[in-house]
């Protein structure tokens, strides 16, 4: 039975890495994935890349995207094995349950890899959904400055000082991004 997974965890924890590992473990055993990124994340170019050098090319999704039908499609032209999603975060409510519906309809396993919360600790509206209906979910880790497990992503300016306001959505690296322990996130948070 194919099932619908969440990979979440802080900035730089790994996921876009893990992601291309275990595409790349379906495809070393001869089976066909297929891979989607957000069309949000303009640093990406149509391509899964994590800050370790690995890399691979990705069909990328917007809010219009219809997951169910474009997976479906290339999925009756071909069998896909896994549909292996980054940048999960990014997804809309009703693309999570597109992405259900390929697990329990047309039984592809569909691994999913995101952010929890965003710079305030708050959900993103595709991350609430997958902690809501997947069938697994699985937390990786990064770690703080102090050692802890980081689980908050403090979002900083071009001077390293904690943004407290502003858009949900801003796209950003380690320039942008530091993971953090709640206790030292919300000691940045304070100021």
């Amino acid at each position: 039975m194919a099932k619908l997974y969440f990979y979440f965890a802080s900035m730089n924890a790994g996921k876009s890495a893990h992601l291309l590992q275990a595409d790349f473990n379906y495809r070393e055993r001869g089976m066909a994935t297929m891979l989607w990124t957000a069309a949000l994340d303009s640093r990406s170019e149509g391509m899964v890349r994590s800050r370790i050098g690995l890399e691979s090319e990705a069909h990328r999704f917007d809010a219009a995207t219809d997951l169910w039908a474009e997976v479906s499609a290339a999925h009756a032209l071909g069998k896909l094995d896994c549909v292996l999603v980054d940048e999960a975060q990014f997804l809309t409510e009703e693309q999570v349950w597109q992405l259900a519906r390929l697990a329990d309809e047309a039984g592809i396993p569909v691994l999913c890899y995101g952010l929890r919360t965003d710079f305030q600790g708050a959900l993103f509206p595709g991350s609430a959904v997958l902690l809501g209906i997947a069938d697994a979910l699985v937390e990786l880790k990064a770690v703080c400055h102090c050692g802890r497990k980081a689980t908050m992503n403090l979002r900083v300016d071009e001077s390293g000082v904690a943004v407290r306001q502003g858009r949900q959505t801003e796209i950003g690296g380690n320039d942008r991004y530091i993971a953090l322990c709640r206790k030292h996130f919300t000691e940045a948070m304070r100021g």
